[in-house]
């Protein structure tokens, strides 16, 4: 089984890299992300972390840049209907690092822009990974609940009345679909609209909502 390959780039095509290591040439599918790191000139050093998937036919090898993107890739696996070719089309589209907000704040939108993605796949993503999404947003502070309101439900609401509907709202359903209290929701939000400004883009207001909620 491999995991990591390091050795010089020799091409690189639309979905894929070729690496020489050691004068073996490795094919290793990766998505766009993956691909823009590594560049396209012939010779230089490159490092990927490596998945490596076994059929009785073929032996195929799928690169990521970092832990974090191949964490994601075989979390997308777990999900019907989303095999490896999707997955990193939809890591092609999303940053891991973003992926988990994307599904917290249930943006179909952004999912079904990845080839391979309609509707009802996106639903399904959705519906089945939000609770790791949360849980990678908030870390160890995922599975806990606030012990104690934070006494914000009264401020800063003329930001949420300021922010145009669609993202304070989504914002809440986001937080709210993560397990936390709707007053509670609202009321993080909107501290965080005070103190941030009305017009944070909606992955950055659920980020610091979380982070205000796992302190």
């Amino acid at each position: 089984m491999i995991a990591k390959l390091t050795g010089l780039l020799d091409s690189v095509g639309t979905n894929y890299v070729v690496i020489d290591v050691n004068g073996v040439g490795y094919i290793v599918y990766a998505s766009s992300c993956t691909l823009s790191q590594i560049g396209s000139v012939k010779g230089m050093p490159v490092s990927l972390l490596i998945e490596t998937h076994v059929r009785e036919d073929q032996i195929t090898l799928y690169g990521f840049a970092d832990a974090m993107e191949k964490e994601w890739f075989l979390i997308l696996c777990t999900v019907q209907g989303v095999g490896a070719k999707v997955a990193q089309a939809i890591l092609g589209v999303i940053p891991a690092e973003q992926l988990p907000v994307v599904i917290a704040s249930q943006d179909k939108s952004v999912l079904r822009q990845s080839e391979g993605v309609g509707e009802r796949l996106a639903v399904r993503i959705i519906t089945e990974l939000k609770d790791k999404a949360g849980k990678m947003i908030l870390g160890q502070a995922a599975t806990q609940k606030v012990q104690a309101t934070r006494g914000q439900e009264g401020k800063g609401s003329s930001s949420l009345e300021n922010l145009p509907r669609s993202a304070s709202n989504d914002a809440v359903s986001a937080l709210i679909n993560l397990g936390y209290g709707r007053s509670e929701a609202f009321g993080v939000v909107a501290e965080v609209l005070r103190q941030k400004g009305d017009d944070l883009p909606l992955g950055d207001i659920i980020r610091e909502s979380l982070k205000e909620l796992s302190e």
